[in-house]
């Protein structure tokens, strides 16, 4: 089964595609010509997976999933939320956000947070949303060297590192995309 993934990050894809079985051949945005930048203009992140679906599968007719995560801290009233990647402004730079997010929460010791990843699936039948969460804190100083966003300052619930400290295959058996990726991969499956 072809199956488009609305991304340009090749972070994601990698993690992503070491998910899936074999049977899904799995491409990108750049794999079917979409260059441009899908504007990600909705107000949650439901929302904004949803119009990367959408714009993939009626622009180019495929079907196509699409995911948006957020970080959302308690004390912060839920930000930066679906305003993760822009958190520090239109550069969507990793360590300005960590920056920022860190510098807010300064002098702060509620610093309860989760990631949540939406996946909106489009396909000529449907439209379905599966959602992962993974809760933990964030961390007082950057911890790690893999990942990437937030990854070297979450630390999820139960454990001792961050995800930046973790393997890829280590994270990958319980982040947040790993979680809604479970859930799509079930669905297609059955």
């Amino acid at each position: 089964m072809k199956l488009v993934f609305a991304t340009h990050n090749l972070n994601k894809l990698a993690e992503v595609k070491a998910m899936l079985p074999d049977s899904i051949e799995l491409l990108s945005l750049d794999d079917i010509g979409c260059t441009e930048e899908i504007e990600e203009n909705g107000k949650t992140i439901e929302e904004n997976a949803a119009i990367k679906a959408n714009y993939v599968f009626e622009k180019y007719n495929y079907n196509c999933f699409a995911d948006d995560t957020g970080l959302e801290v308690e004390s912060l009233d839920g930000a930066p939320g679906v305003h993760s990647a822009r958190y520090a402004g239109e550069q969507k730079n990793d360590s300005d956000n960590i920056d920022k997010l860190l510098k807010e929460l300064k002098d702060s010791d509620k610093r309860s947070a989760r990631f949540k990843t939406v996946i909106s699936l489009r396909t000529d039948r449907e439209r379905i949303i599966f959602n992962g969460i993974v809760n933990g804190v964030i961390t007082e100083k950057r911890k790690g060297k893999n990942g990437f966003g937030y990854d070297p300052v979450f630390q999820p619930e139960g454990m001792q590192l961050t995800f930046a400290e973790l393997s890829s295959e280590e994270k990958n058996k319980m982040s947040h995309r790993a979680r809604a990726m479970e859930q799509l991969i079930d669905y297609l499956n059955t």
